[in-house]
């Protein structure tokens, strides 16, 4: 027997679950599958903490789509009760012995250059300044210089995932935990999607599948996208750390390339420690054969690579480590677009390890595309059409 939908999302982390609230508040008859009971820790919409801020270094046509998302997180938070985004402000900061002040290349000069460009509330801050605002950043060399965003901050992404689907559901839609699909076939009708339980007929489908979409999706996204495998870890503080009252997530470059940059959170209320993370491109991975464990010598590399000697107060104690996967194309950018072959389906994938934040603003345009054939924001910079001489 087949079930009809308007909509089928298939993937219910971060895209997914925005997706299907925004499906279901607009009326939709809407179904969303899961491989996992999300929110859950097997893919990339994990972590307690992701940080989130207006001027988004790794383009302008990122702008529109966060501030859009800081709008709804705060309607989503006026819903449900739930706090999901902590405005503790963002510190984007280079301390680097080769640090150039007009290499327009480097991450905060480029954040900078983005928030003169269009408008948006920030401060520059020197090495002193920096040491004064947040002790915890004190062995800053003199040349440092930050850029400090007071509207930016963290979101809190299973939480984020868990409203969204907990008020979709209200709204009528139809979620299915712990079912993986099988098979995406289409005419002109519709699509046809399998399971390992039921098929499932719909109107369009929308995949967010993140990690498993390069197997699901086939032709050209086996050949444009890769699975990262990401550490995130959490240091104890010690006794007398002195942070700010207020102290900000950050992004930190102490060196070149992706080795010499690392992020980070402020600690948590009653955690006692802090949780800092990097980013890796070299080394590939699969679902299949994710190493999910933190080993010792991972976690001592950490230390003694970004916290040592570059923020104050924190032990090396691990009080608690993490694995995500970060599914990434050539570029680093989305791809939002129809698939090339399968008929009513767009794709929402890979978001390359910078999409949460824009998550719930994707989620709303995506509905839009599927009630009216397009969205209110322009995506048109995450066409597959980008990669043609690649494919060639």
């Amino acid at each position: 027997m087949k079930d009809r939908y308007d909509v089928a999302v298939l993937g219910m982390g971060a895209m997914g679950a925005a997706a299907l609230y925004q499906l279901a508040k607009a009326g939709v008859k809407v179904i969303g599958v899961d491989r996992h009971h999300p929110p859950h820790d097997q893919g990339s919409s994990h972590g307690d903490t992701r940080i989130t801020r207006l001027s988004v270094g790794e383009g302008a046509q990122y702008l529109p789509i966060v501030r859009n998302s800081h709008r709804i997180w705060r309607e989503l938070e006026a819903l449900s009760g739930e706090s999901l985004f902590e405005q503790c402000g963002v510190l984007v900061m280079t301390s680097s012995p080769d640090y150039d002040a007009n290499d327009q290349t480097d991450f905060t000069q480029r954040t900078l250059h983005l928030a003169n460009t269009y408008g948006i509330e920030h401060e520059v801050l020197s090495a002193e300044q920096i040491r004064q605002r947040f002790p915890q950043f004190s062995p800053v060399q003199d040349s440092a210089v930050g850029y400090f965003e007071p509207g930016g901050g963290y979101v809190r992404p299973e939480r984020c995932i868990a409203v969204q689907l907990k008020l979709a559901e209200e709204r009528g839609a139809t979620l299915l935990k712990g079912e993986t699909v099988t098979q995406i076939t289409s005419d002109e009708q519709g699509v046809t999607v399998l399971t390992d339980q039921r098929t499932i007929r719909a109107d369009k489908v929308v995949i967010s599948a993140g990690m498993w979409s390069r197997d699901l999706l086939g032709k050209p996204f086996d050949r444009l996208l890769r699975v990262c495998r990401q550490k995130l870890f959490w240091f104890e503080l010690e006794d007398n750390a002195r942070f700010a009252p207020v102290s900000p997530t950050f992004i930190y470059y102490h060196g070149g390339g992706d080795a010499g940059m690392s992020y980070g959170f402020p600690p948590l209320p009653g955690e006692g420690s802090l949780k800092i993370g990097t980013e890796q491109y070299s080394e590939e991975s699969s679902p299949d054969r994710l190493d999910r464990t933190i080993s010792e010598s991972e976690a001592s590399d950490m230390f003694d690579t970004h916290v040592r000697g570059k923020i104050a107060g924190v032990t090396s104690r691990l009080a608690k480590s993490a694995v995500c996967a970060y599914t990434v194309t050539p570029d680093s950018d989305f791809i939002i677009d129809e698939h090339p072959t399968l008929k009513h389906t767009l794709v929402v994938s890979a978001c390359s390890g910078h999409g949460f934040k824009h998550s719930a603003a994707l989620g709303e345009a995506l509905a839009q595309w599927c009630v009216r054939g397009r969205s209110e924001l322009d995506l048109s910079a995450f066409s597959l059409r980008r990669f043609d001489g690649l494919l060639d």
